[in-house]
């Protein structure tokens, strides 16, 4: 008889273990993807001093609302395991993945920044405001709790800088940082006339490429086929214009000397001054 018990008991057990297994195997889709959460980052060339022989540090903005970028903008939301970029980059602070640097005064990523800190300069903190009451009428204060916006973020700066390499006569680029820049409007401007901008925080490039390889971003041609944010930037697959390059006027921007089309086509320049030096070292 206790035979008969153990082997009912072993039954169930197995039945319990099977009909676990089998919830743990839940697949949403036709196969398991597995391939890009497991993908580590590239490894890049080592560059040697003595052969670089011309190095410029620019800084561009991506705008996410051209169609090209939109896929570092979207989802907004967390959408079958994938984020959008400032949301990825969020959760590396939140969990101790990533760095984040104060932007507010350069952008050498010389002060770290708590998440705490991080969702004050999104504005994200607890404040008193007057609200209306709806029966009286009456202004009255009312405790508002902050929230990340992160939808606000509606352009990127990236810092980067273009060598030659003597070694294999060739011109590379090597990103240095990114910089989330979050457009909103003051409390006070309820008609949303004048559009702010700022520089949330700066994260370290190199620091991030582990967890930026691990993510994939959407590919409307072949969902078989996602990049990850680490291809995106490695390969060059975004659309951009010149802001500002290194220069002996404390790095000054191309709007504290230009604007309107006069400061487009001085971006236009600076770009087309890195690739001439590359085109003028041959001849034909």
């Amino acid at each position: 008889m206790k035979k008969i018990f153990v082997f009912l008991g072993v039954i169930a057990l197995l039945v319990v273990a099977i009909k676990q297994e089998t919830k743990a195997q839940i697949i949403d889709g036709a196969y398991k993807r597995t391939d890009l959460t497991n993908r580590k980052p590239t490894s890049l060339p080592f560059i040697r001093e003595a052969d670089v022989m011309m190095s410029k540090k620019v800084w561009r903005i991506i705008d996410l609302r051209e169609k090209m970028n939109q896929p570092l903008y979207f989802p907004t939301k967390d959408v079958e395991g994938r984020f959008n970029l400032v949301n990825l980059f969020l959760e590396g602070i939140k969990n101790g993945k990533i760095t984040a640097y104060d932007a507010k005064n350069d952008d050498e990523f010389k002060v770290p920044m708590t998440f705490e800190q991080v969702k004050e300069s999104f504005g994200a903190t607890t404040r008193t405001q007057m609200v209306r009451d709806v029966d009286t009428g009456e202004m009255k204060p009312k405790v508002v709790t902050g929230e990340i916006r992160a939808d606000e973020v509606k352009q990127f700066m990236v810092k980067e800088e273009w060598y030659f390499d003597k070694q294999t006569s060739t011109l590379n680029v090597r990103v240095i940082g990114i910089c989330p820049i979050q457009e909103y409007y003051r409390e006070g401007d309820t008609n949303q006339e004048s559009v702010q901008r700022r520089q949330v925080f700066w994260i370290y490039y190199p620091e991030a490429r582990e967890l930026m390889a691990a993510n994939a971003v959407f590919n409307p041609q072949n969902t078989a086929r996602n990049a990850s944010f680490d291809d995106v930037f490695l390969k060059r697959k975004f659309n951009s214009y010149i802001v500002k390059e290194e220069n002996i006027y404390n790095n000054r921007d191309i709007s504290q000397y230009l604007s309107g089309k006069d400061a487009m086509l001085e971006s236009k320049r600076i770009e087309s001054s890195i690739f001439d030096y590359e085109q003028n070292l041959w001849e034909y």
